[in-house]
């Protein structure tokens, strides 16, 4: 009988085991971000604020992957490389000259490092770009990895819909803990150069207000502000059509609406998941009574 209880043990451990190493975790595709000047930037104090002057402040992307930098301000603004007290830094990564309202300006980078950019109209207005390695984001996902060979995620999405002319859209959460930002991956199912708006809100506060997205591929990253508490959120992404040019194409305007979103499996279910085939374990060993499975 003792045999039998020890060999329980081990078997369920494995178990245990697997499914922790299965636990979803925080996602970090970083083929692409957007970053946006934040509203009013133009004037000075959003370098006192929780967000900053760019949005997100630091963003990470991979060795040859896309920034896109986008004028979401009504004022026009540069995104340009360097550090302004330093003028041997300035411009020599990237300048997108002056950027009016609602343009945008691409840069992808080539090296691994950290690069400081800032905009020469305001140079209160400063963010950070980390930039990794590809090998780098794929040890950091890991075990919980979502992404196959083809960049397609390919474990269970926090959440999905349809829109009218039948493009499902996905989307992928980490979880949302108080203090901490969260990342929402968005994925349009078999379609390229989509653009749409995502905002997200936690108790009726908007967290995150991303206006005139595009993602190359059908699928991108987005953060939010650090959230004020760890319940779950509302996300409602509005289709703005297909295509880089007008006239777009689409159902645009369509709203696909996900309400009390949190991830499939989150850590903290997992870990409970795990004490509790650990407890039964303890019980079996002393009982000497195997459950059967």
């Amino acid at each position: 009988m003792k045999t039998k209880a020890i060999s329980s043990f081990f078997v369920l451990f494995v178990i245990a085991a697997g499914i922790v190493a299965m636990t979803p975790g925080a996602f970090a595709d970083h083929s692409e971000v957007t970053i946006e000047a934040a509203q009013g930037s133009g004037a000075p104090g959003c370098e006192d604020t929780a967000e900053g002057c760019y949005i997100p402040s630091t963003a990470t992307v991979d060795v040859g992957g896309v920034v896109i930098f986008s004028n979401t301000d009504s004022a026009a603004h540069t995104f340009t490389s360097g550090d302004p007290t330093m003028p041997d830094t300035v411009q020599v990564l990237f300048d997108s000259g002056l950027a009016m309202a609602g343009s945008t300006f691409e840069w992808s980078p080539t090296e691994v490092g950290t690069v400081p950019y800032f905009c020469m109209v305001h140079p209160w207005m400063q963010g950070i770009i980390i930039v990794q390695e590809v090998e780098a984001a794929e040890e950091e996902t890991h075990g919980d990895d979502h992404m196959d060979d083809g960049d397609h995620l390919i474990s269970e999405a926090s959440a999905t819909g349809m829109m009218s002319d039948g493009t499902k859209v996905s989307i992928w959460t980490t979880e949302p803990m108080a203090g901490e930002m969260m990342e929402v991956h968005v994925e349009f199912e078999d379609s390229e150069h989509v653009n749409h708006d995502i905002t997200v809100t936690q108790n009726g506060e908007s967290v995150l207000d991303d206006i005139g997205a595009h993602h190359h591929e059908g699928s991108g990253m987005h953060t939010t502000a650090p959230l004020s508490s760890s319940d779950p959120v509302d996300i409602t992404i509005t289709f703005q059509g297909y295509g880089v040019d007008d006239p777009k194409t689409g159902p645009i305007g369509e709203e696909v609406v996900f309400s009390n979103v949190v991830p499939e499996f989150g850590t903290i279910a997992m870990m409970i998941l795990a004490v509790a085939i650990i407890s039964i374990v303890a019980v079996t060993a002393k009982s000497r009574v195997v459950p059967r499975f």
